[in-house]
């Protein structure tokens, strides 16, 4: 007779077996994690020092097909979510001259190209709209990696993603050329399977 936990280990392994089928038959849903999903940002202040902040209102959808190394990304940041822990110069961030959050509350990044590294995402591909200006940014993954949770048992993939673009391209010129024109952005995802 088998006991409780062996029982739960042979469940979780058969579980487990049954998200690896899936994985090699069909694409899979996930949902962002809202709690474990920020994007940070950092440019140089005056060649000095380095201005750092996050958003914290990240909401989100991916879509992995490991077998046929495909899939797609889709994601929306609150703009007026930005903390640089300075209250004060976090209202100017959200001012006019630089997000102009009032205006546009809301920035995307959509994806349809991902490249995979053997069984591992590389790096993500698509369109990121900042200000009502879309273009072209490619996420790289710095790591990336699924594993099973277990209580609730489910599949959670996620990772820590870098990329750089210069803030002009979406029409953001103030204090140009005393704060940097090129900004580095630092996301960290996890998504859980649907």
């Amino acid at each position: 007779m088998m006991s409780c936990r062996t029982t739960r280990l042979a469940t979780t392994a058969a579980l487990g077996a049954c998200v690896a089928i899936g994985a090699a038959a069909e694409p899979q849903n996930f949902v962002l994690d809202a709690t474990n999903t920020h994007a940070h940002f950092e440019l140089k202040h005056f060649g000095t020092s380095t201005i750092r902040g996050r958003f914290d209102v990240i909401d989100g959808a991916i879509t992995l097909d490991r077998a046929a190394r495909t899939g797609s990304v889709s994601m929306s940041i609150a703009t007026g979510a930005v903390s640089t822990g300075f209250a004060p110069f976090d209202g100017i961030i959200r001012g006019t001259y630089l997000l102009g959050s009032a205006a546009y509350p809301t920035a995307y990044f959509v994806a349809s190209r991902i490249e995979f590294a053997g069984d591992s995402v590389a790096a993500v591909t698509g369109e990121f709209t900042l200000r009502g200006v879309g273009r072209t940014l490619t996420l790289r993954a710095l790591r990336f990696s699924c594993r099973m949770a277990a209580e609730p048992v489910r599949e959670v993939c996620g990772g820590d993603f870098e990329a750089e673009f210069p803030r002009s391209d979406f029409g953001i010129t103030h204090s140009l050329p005393f704060v940097a024109d090129r900004v580095r952005v630092q996301v960290q995802i996890e998504a859980v399977r649907q």
